[in-house]
């Protein structure tokens, strides 16, 4: 299978094509954003796109390359899950939706179309104390690790954030 991946993860990405390359797969990889043309012009079978990278998103190149290569897999990866994006990934015709860290088992699963997040057990969803989780990284990201600021913009108590934050990721 022919698979290009995209991610601004440099290690990931390096790792990544070592062991599917090791499954026989003929991997391609990218690590900038590059233009939608450039992924549809090599005709992968599968993509697996980084949700956020730099300033670029990977929603941006699912509806290009489902409408150019309608047959082709295509998965979406983050470390910033959330159920908006989920849908806009879905709606836009994203096979998958893979949160970060991923098992490889599950990554090799969606890639070759045999298992879908979307239809996985429970203990593959992510919990509400998850999602608070990332949801509060990414307030806290917006705000330059200001916990001030990004408690305000939560809506919570200063100390309060800052005892969620001594927890350890549910």
């Amino acid at each position: 299978m022919k698979l290009v991946l995209l991610d601004d993860d440099v290690t990931l990405t390096r790792t990544l094509c070592r062991r599917l390359e090791g499954l026989g797969h003929q991997v391609k990889s990218y690590n900038e954003a590059v233009s939608p043309d450039l992924l549809v012009a090599e005709q992968a079978d599968c993509y697996l796109l980084d949700l956020r990278f730099g300033t670029a998103s990977g929603l941006d190149y699912v509806a290009p390359l489902r409408q150019q290569l309608p047959f082709c897999r295509i998965v979406l990866l983050t470390g910033y899950a959330s159920i908006t994006t989920a849908v806009q990934a879905v709606k836009a015709g994203a096979d998958d939706y893979l949160t970060k860290p991923v098992d490889f088992a599950t990554l090799t699963q969606a890639l070759s179309g045999q298992g879908s997040q979307t239809a996985a057990n429970e203990a593959d969803v992510l919990s509400t104390d998850q999602l608070e989780w990332e949801h509060i990284q990414r307030v806290l990201e917006q705000h330059q690790g200001n916990i001030s600021q990004t408690a305000k913009a939560l809506a919570m108590h200063r100390r309060t954030l800052q005892r969620k934050l001594q927890k350890h990721r549910p």
